[in-house]
């Protein structure tokens, strides 16, 4: 599903996942309030619960009712390993069956670096 089709919550699911992933969000350490993203996204509210939601489901954050959502520890490991996963199932065939089509050779992307 490329980015231009898929829902808002993904698209926010994806940009949060990378925000964990790259230290943005440290293991635990507490995510923004819905609220606080919606409004830095321009999201509604609702679509960013649902997005979080999905973190909850997975166990890779942990709700402290009244105080807020934290990452749990290993949570970004945990994600750098199912995204590397997506990535080698889903996404690397369609770019390789394009470089093969367009005949783009891996060593002439490194000689032009």
């Amino acid at each position: 599903m490329n980015s231009q089709t898929k829902p808002v919550y993904l698209k926010l699911r994806d940009m949060i996942a990378a925000a964990i992933i790259d230290g943005r969000y440290a293991e635990g350490e507490m995510l923004p309030s819905v609220r606080a993203l919606a409004a830095e996204q321009g999201a509604n509210p609702l679509t960013v619960a649902k997005a979080y939601q999905q973190f909850q489901n997975d166990g890779l954050v942990e709700v402290q009712r009244g105080v807020g959502m934290y990452v749990v520890p290993g949570a970004a490991d945990r994600l750098r390993a199912s995204e590397r996963k997506l990535f080698l199932d889903r996404e690397w065939p369609e770019i390789r069956a394009r470089m093969d089509r367009l005949g783009v050779v891996a060593a002439d992307l490194l000689s032009d670096a």
